[in-house]
């Protein structure tokens, strides 16, 4: 999620703000791009025969089964099928015939899209905060606000990756889908403004993590049209890869009647409910590798049956694998925003320039998506405003007029109250922890989701610190000469943020001077959470499942910290690493 596949934002004031469009159809000829894409339903199960099973391969049996098209599972399934055959299933649709997907004037639609066939499956955590998962081949790579930057040189070294490898596999990524920006004139008067504030020096265009104001890459090209990790399937074996959409992984098999459980299928539903079972090959090296992001493979995990024993006893799932660590020391980077109200029309952008500060936070800013009369017209349902705004109202009290009193309102706002630009500051190595816990055995269903925002003092301090640097920027000459807004308007920028509608967290309204207490009640995502199935604990340095056999999980729910200021790039790269890893190790067994 990640998301990861990662960049996303704001989600209550994008889904206050716009229309919602129905998901991608799912006969659209034109979103199975590639020979190899096709719909669950056409999938053809093996023989049910005890013979077939003693097979070592077939045509309807894999080297590697892929849970999750995604942001890792994409380049990992292009990366294994150069040798071996690969099935890779993922739950939701493709981005290719999805305008919403596609198209960056459409970012916002997306998300705001709550119907069963949205790229975007909303969640709202234990804490009170929006938040969304990817349903969609590409995964948070098709849904994201598309910034592009490796992870540092430090963290690379930290996780123990082989530098070389990491070095040829961004590249390998970059090449396909990435490209350099066309910054607007927000976006450089960000970029000016954060200089001047003292996030130096200026590093100029680059995918390095360093100290200072970068402009960074971006998955969207000049047109505005998004490339995502599942355009990174072109580069497959057409012979030896099968992707499966609509495909949702109801839990792994496991054959437990060796000294180790051994995880030898999976079984799904496809897209007109029917149940699939699709087995591995008996080959050695064969295995399930889940790469369904931070919150979608603990999921699994857990109705598999690898996870703390009491819980699953709770809901009646066979324990495979007692482990305590699974679903646990989550962590979600806080994000705090600040609206700027411009008296012009703003061109939309997305991330394109970032500050590194060495106080532990990263400077990031959007603009323009509010523009529109529908977009203040319009009802969102049980994401929008409409629904937020009432948390400053004991649950009891938030009746179906106050709603409606609430929209009648907006109407009322003029278009020029949308115009402007957000500058997000954002947490880096959040040392808050969280958990997932599952409500039932379904695997639709979100688990309850706790990231425990702001609970560690240090990551408020740094909030705190954060939120200076912004007003540092608000006041800067480079960005009050674009802005034309006077110093004394920054105070009033923060109160009108603490009474935005972007959580379901009661509000101090009266307390806006203190910035630990504003910190507290306009906490949002920006999709970065991670972890779940931490190295050490649910899984080896090779990603491979403790306790069990031929099972991995290789994606964000892996990592103790985000990589980057935002991670899809090396939640792509991590894909693409792995599958060269896998592949060198194999090939030198059967050599």
């Amino acid at each position: 999620m990640a998301f990861v596949g990662g960049d996303l934002y704001l989600l209550v004031w994008i889904t206050t703000l716009f229309t919602v469009s129905q998901g991608a159809r799912y006969d659209h000829p034109a979103q199975y791009r590639y020979p190899f894409i096709k719909p669950a339903s056409s999938f053809s199960p093996p023989p049910s025969s005890d013979t077939w099973h003693a097979q070592t391969g077939g045509v309807d049996s894999y080297d590697y089964i892929i849970v999750g098209g995604g942001t890792a599972g994409c380049p990992l399934a292009t990366t294994l099928s150069q040798n071996y055959t690969v099935l890779l299933l993922e739950r939701g649709g493709t981005p290719f015939a999805n305008a919403n997907v596609s198209f960056m004037q459409n970012f916002h639609i997306a998300l705001a899209d709550t119907s069963e066939t949205s790229a975007s499956q909303m969640f709202i955590s234990t804490d009170g905060v929006f938040n969304s998962r990817a349903r969609v081949l590409g995964g948070g790579t098709s849904i994201n606000a598309g910034f592009y930057t490796r992870a540092s040189a430090r963290y690379i070294r930290r996780v123990g990756w082989d530098a070389k490898l990491v070095n040829e596999s961004y590249p390998w990524v970059e090449n396909q889908i990435v490209h350099k920006p066309e910054l607007t004139r927000w976006q450089r008067a960000v970029r000016d403004g954060m200089v001047e504030a003292g996030i130096s020096p200026f590093n100029g265009f680059t995918y390095d993590h360093l100290y200072g104001t970068k402009v960074g890459g971006t998955i969207f090209d000049r047109f505005g049209r998004r490339h995502t990790a599942a355009e990174l399937l072109s580069s497959a074996n057409p012979e030896k890869l099968n992707v499966l959409v609509h495909a949702t992984v109801q839990k792994i098999v496991f054959d437990t009647s060796g000294k180790k459980p051994r995880a030898n299928g999976v079984i799904f539903k496809d897209e007109k409910g029917k149940t699939h079972r699709a087995i591995l090959s008996k080959r050695a090296e064969s295995e399930v590798i889940v790469s369904s992001g931070a919150i979608g493979s603990p999921q699994l995990l857990l109705i598999s049956g690898i996870g703390p024993k009491a819980d699953l006893e709770k809901l009646n799932i066979s324990v495979v694998l007692d482990n305590e660590f699974v679903g646990k020391n989550m962590s979600d980077n806080p994000l705090n925003t600040i609206f700027v109200p411009i008296n012009e029309t703003v061109k939309p952008s997305l991330i394109q320039t970032v500050g590194i500060t060495k106080l532990g936070v990263y400077i990031e800013a959007s603009s323009g998506f509010g523009q529109s009369t529908d977009s203040i017209h319009c009802d969102h349902g049980i994401a929008s405003a409409e629904i937020g705004q009432l948390s400053t109202i004991p649950p009891k009290q938030r009746t179906h007029e106050a709603i409606l009193e609430y929209r009648r309102r907006k109407r009322n706002l003029p278009i020029e109250t949308f115009k402007g630009g957000f500058i997000l500051e954002k947490i880096a190595k959040p040392l808050s922890k969280g958990h997932i816990s599952l409500m039932n055995t379904n695997i639709n269903d979100n688990p309850a989701i706790t990231f425990n925002y702001f609970s560690h003092p240090a990551d408020l301090a740094k909030c705190v610190d954060g939120i200076r640097i912004v007003e540092k920027i608000l006041e800067s000459t480079h960005f009050t000469n674009y802005t034309q807004l006077d110093k004394e308007a920054v105070e009033k920028l923060i109160n009108m943020s603490v009474h935005a509608n972007v959580n379901l967290i009661p509000k101090h309204t009266n307390d806006t001077k203190s910035l630990e207490q504003f910190c507290k009640d306009t906490v949002i995502t920006i999709w970065h959470y991670h972890g779940g199935c931490h190295v050490g604990k649910v899984v080896s340095s090779d990603y491979k499942v403790l306790g069990v056999d031929g099972l991995r999980v290789i994606d964000g729910s892996t990592f103790d910290d985000s990589p980057g200021t935002n991670p899809q790039a090396t939640v792509m790269m991590l894909g693409r690493y792995m599958g060269v890893k896998i592949l060198r190790e194999r090939l030198g067994k059967e050599a």
